[in-house]
């Protein structure tokens, strides 16, 4: 992905569900009743394409025959196995879905509300309304890097972007006014994969992470330029993910492949100190992702090389006992599962209360952060594709309603939360992999 893409909410009127079961089996039958008449048709050309023959050619003749008879039923049994497949699809995707609830949000009593004063709330329900969602389209696109932009991240406001790309570069945008205020080189010697702002800094701190392990941290001016960056920590592996306090200007965790887990305050003059290494029993288990729990900002969760979404209290963590870790979560059928699965990406909900783990060769779970250790999913969402690169997975809306997610095949993917009903489909890249949304 060598640009970056903004969407925006189109205020149109919500989509009705009502009625979607009903439709969806009018269009099953009708394309049942299609590709019927379409065999049919098949048929009667071959039967009229046949040569009219004598008795000298009905050797011959019967020959055609038979093989015209032979495909036609190869043909059917495609075409049935086809059918078939995509029954199966449908029944697949259908089996941990909910039917969507009615509509909470309407345009015109809310636009009257906000007339006469009474709107408060306004921009929020706008912005969690599932038919504005539905509604998402691309606004316009951010160019700027020589390589695949790996990372995304908005400053506290909202009003700046942050990107990062295997160029090693780090642009700073405007995004409203589509134009980069600020691009520096991050000091990296390998792919950047992320840059975050630090909160209440007044956006002049950016940490960042990438693949040679390094931790840095740039510092920037209000003159829209870098004073420097600074190695801060350092993995023996690539470093994909940073996890922000959400009060803090100077104190965030870093994840790496070496499987430790580094606690950063740049108010010390050694900064990073490891608080765990990861371990399933004595084996390493390489990280992907971490997430500060935003509700308690003691608690952190990781996912990595294995299928265990754990969960530890920096207070007590204690590596002597259950390897420091305060439980842990993993989609019942995957605990004993011969396919290897990985973690690429976890995040909280806006309260704390709920977990997203996104896996790989696999679908997106839901989890109750408050559930006992070895609980299972609560919710699982389908439908995409993660195998190329470490796709990312995140909330949307401003009380998490819904689920977003890139895919293989270039495309956004948004999911009510509740149902697990996909409501948007979109395209994110023409010519590669959506591997971070934000």
């Amino acid at each position: 992905m060598d640009g970056s893409g903004l969407y925006s909410l189109t205020e149109e009127p919500e989509r009705e569900s009502d009625g979607g079961r009903a439709v969806g089996n009018r269009k099953k039958q009708e394309k049942e009743r299609q590709g019927s008449e379409a065999r049919e048709a098949r048929k009667r050309q071959r039967e009229r394409e046949r040569p009219a023959g004598g008795a000298s050619h009905h050797s011959s003749s019967s020959d055609d025959d038979d093989d015209d008879d032979d495909n036609d039923e190869e043909e059917d049994e495609e075409e049935e196995e086809e059918e078939e497949d995509e029954e199966a699809m449908e029944a697949w995707l259908g089996a941990d879905v909910q039917e969507l609830s009615f509509p909470k949000w309407r345009a015109v009593p809310s636009l009257r509300a906000r007339e006469i004063g009474q709107g408060a709330q306004f921009v929020r329900r706008v912005c969690g309304a599932r038919g504005l969602v539905q509604r998402l389209e691309l606004q316009f696109r951010l160019e700027r890097h020589a390589g695949c932009v790996n990372t995304l991240h908005f400053n506290p406001s909202g009003t700046r972007l942050a990107s990062g790309s295997d160029d090693l570069r780090v642009v700073v945008w405007d995004w409203a006014r589509r134009r980069a205020e600020l691009e520096f080189d991050s000091g990296h010697k390998s792919n950047v994969f992320q840059a975050k702002f630090l909160p209440h800094s007044g956006d002049s701190t950016l940490a960042m992470c990438a693949r040679d392990g390094q931790i840095r941290v740039a510092e920037l001016s209000a003159t829209q330029r870098c004073k420097n960056t600074k190695r801060v920590a350092q993995h023996k592996g690539a470093a994909h993910k940073l996890a922000l306090e959400p009060d803090s200007p100077c104190s965030f965790l870093s994840a790496g492949e070496d499987a430790v887990v580094f606690g950063i305050d740049l108010r010390l003059d050694r900064p990073a100190t490891k608080l765990v290494v990861v371990k399933e029993g004595d084996k390493k288990v390489g990280l992907y992702t971490i997430f500060v729990n935003p509700a308690n900002t003691h608690h952190f969760a990781v996912g990595g090389r294995d299928q265990y979404v754990r969960i530890y209290d920096q207070r007590k963590i204690n590596e002597n006992e259950n390897n420091g870790v305060l439980k842990k979560f993993c989609p019942s059928h995957l605990v004993s599962s011969e396919t290897k699965t990985n973690i690429t990406c976890l995040v909280y909900s806006h309260d704390g209360t709920e977990l997203l783990a996104s896996y790989n060769d696999e679908d997106i779970y839901l989890f109750d952060s408050s559930h006992s250790d070895g609980a299972d999913y609560r919710r699982r969402y389908k439908g995409h594709r993660n195998n190329a690169t470490v796709k990312g997975v995140n909330f949307y809306g401003p009380n998490s309603e819904f689920v977003v997610s890139g895919s293989d095949c270039g495309h956004i993917y948004l999911w009510d939360k509740n149902s697990a009903r996909i409501v948007q489909f979109m395209e994110g890249d023409k010519g590669g992999v959506v591997g971070h949304t934000d």
